[in-house]
């Protein structure tokens, strides 16, 4: 459903919703209905794997980057092929030991938080990572939308980068109220002042959509332009269910084919190699920018594995305060740290205002924006992931002015949610009057940060009555109201049952080197799946996991 129909809908929001949304029996991409109380897992549905011992503390939990939005419901009529709660228990717990055998044996893994080092010391602590036993349906035509949109993104995504007043002048009012995009903007505004040039611009972005259950639409969440994960994941859970339906399709009427070839993590690596390749010193390593503790750090050494094999470039992994102490920049531009020459910067942190705890992080991220390494994302980049562009992008004619395509901008509006500004005055009082259509968000990455349900109407009007620019740091979205699926999912050697829905990300590689595009293309997708009892997205309760598409 595109802004304006949205817009419309609204004026006769109330009937509608009486109709068609109970408050309870309603589920959102935005939030897990506030009035709707999980209850705890029946015994059946929560299920210790009764074969051989597996070697995992079932009290952990690993958590997984999702949108943190999602929203419930208990009214489910999943379709019969795809109702997995039906199979027999025991074929289930079979396949679970096999999946986690299979993730154990792959790489699958993430640090266990029970283990002090296990976000520092490769080796230590490691339990699977959280997946789907089998993977969720989609429509083939709603997947391959979402593919085709990725090659318009990545062009959408250069060429505003490319303006810089467009970037200055809608992020201006959010500069006075948000610290942390005020300081992006101003390394922004010192590039432009010495008229600094990317002439080789990297972007590993990634699109996330959820399939809008009301309209049947595919509508985005949002675009990610930094530090987009799971690119080494989503290829491998994509290979275990392959594996899966090939050793157990023929008993759950599920055919592998279905299951669409995933090369996100070769892809990927693509991008940063011929990037490495286009900066043209061999001697030259790509740098991986990373936080001090990170668990997930095996999705980045999965990317990283390509690189050194498939390519024979030379990985380092450092943080921002590292870069801070090790860096420095030649007379020529060339980025050192440590005494090695830095082709690529590719961010794997920088996202978040906790990734800068002192002025030493922003010091390395000024340094390595005044280089002439290739940024992965620049600066630019990074801004036009921010939730403000996302929004203006979204009013009328603002397409027009980075695209020339009729039909690339038709469908990308028809991909876009409602999307507002808080300076529209009949937009604010139509969320105070029905917030549970609506979510708030800020500029912030990294889940967690959204505003849904009653507390859009208590921030607006606390907002209102600061009469203050503090409504500058966030944005109005519509909220989407996904289909459920009947799930399994397993975390830390538990196999549940429970009602589920789903986000999914389509990567998108794009390199150009002045007027020379190197690379334009859609390159993998990632699914996850969350349960849709859980508030907040699920991830810090531990019920957001990887999953994988069935072309339906």
């Amino acid at each position: 459903m595109a802004a304006a129909d949205f817009r419309s809908t609204i004026r006769t929001i109330t009937p509608f919703f009486s109709k068609h949304i109970p408050s309870t029996t309603r589920h959102s991409h935005y939030s897990f209905s506030s009035t709707y109380s999980p209850k705890p897992l029946l015994s059946h549905h929560h299920h210790r794997l009764t074969m051989p011992p597996v070697a995992i503390d079932g009290k952990q939990t690993v958590d997984v980057d999702v949108d943190d939005s999602c929203s419930s419901s208990v009214t489910v009529k999943p379709p019969s092929l795809h109702d997995y709660h039906r199979f027999d228990q025991q074929l289930l717990d079979s396949i679970a030991y096999d999946a986690l055998v299979w993730a154990s044996l792959h790489g699958l893994v993430m640090g266990d938080k029970s283990s002090k080092k296990s976000g520092t010391v490769p080796g230590v602590g490691l339990v699977h990572a959280p997946f789907a036993l089998l993977p969720v349906s989609l429509p083939e035509s709603k997947f391959k939308q979402a593919c085709d949109l990725a090659p318009i993104f990545n062009e959408l995504v250069d060429r505003v980068s490319l303006d810089a007043n467009f970037l200055q002048e809608s992020l201006s009012r959010t500069k006075k109220v948000d610290e942390f995009t005020s300081r992006l903007l101003d390394i922004h505004s010192k590039m432009l002042h010495v008229n600094k040039k990317e002439e080789i611009r990297l972007g590993l972005h990634r699109s996330d959509y959820m399939l809008d259950e009301q309209t049947k639409s595919l509508l985005q969440i949002e675009l990610n332009t930094i530090s987009s994960s799971f690119a080494g994941f989503g290829s491998l859970v994509t290979e275990l269910h392959r594996y899966i339906l090939s050793r157990h399709g023929k008993l759950l009427g599920l055919d592998a084919e279905n299951v669409p070839v995933n090369n996100a993590v070769i892809q990927n690596a693509e991008g940063l190699a011929k990037a490495w390749i286009e900066y043209n010193n061999p001697k030259a390593v790509i740098m991986f920018v990373v936080q001090a503790e990170e668990r997930n750090m095996y999705d980045q050494h999965s990317l990283s594995a390509v690189l050194k094999e498939k390519h024979g470039i030379t990985i380092v992994r450092k943080t921002l305060a590292e870069v801070d102490q090790e860096g420095e920049i030649l007379p020529d531009g060339t980025l050192t740290v440590n005494g090695q020459a830095v082709a690529v910067v590719y961010f794997r942190a920088g996202y978040t205002p906790a990734d800068y705890p002192s002025e030493s992080e922003w010091r390395a991220r000024l340094l390595m924006e005044q280089s002439s390494a290739v940024k992965c994302p620049s600066i630019s980049y990074h801004l036009v992931g921010t939730k403000k562009i996302q929004q203006e992008l979204a009013k009328p004619g603002v397409l027009e002015r980075f695209l020339e395509n009729k039909d690339d901008i038709a469908k990308m509006r028809e991909c876009f949610a409602g999307l507002w500004s808080l300076d529209d005055s009949d937009i604010v009082k139509k969320a105070i009057e029905k917030p549970e259509i609506f979510v708030m968000k800020p500029q912030r990455e990294g889940g967690g940060n959204n505003i849904y349900g009653d507390a859009v109407r208590e921030t607006l009007i606390k907002l209102q009555n600061l009469g203050s620019q503090e409504d500058a740091a966030y944005i109005l979205m519509q909220r989407i109201f996904p289909n459920l699926s009947a799930a399994l999912l397993m975390r830390n050697g538990y196999l549940h049952k429970d009602h589920a829905i789903s986000e999914l990300g389509i990567f998108g590689t794009y390199l150009r080197n002045k007027d020379r595009v190197i690379i334009n293309n859609q390159s993998g997708y990632l699914m996850r799946t969350k349960i849709a009892s859980s508030d907040e997205g699920g991830v810090a309760a531990g019920f957001a996991v990887l999953d994988s598409v069935y072309l339906s």
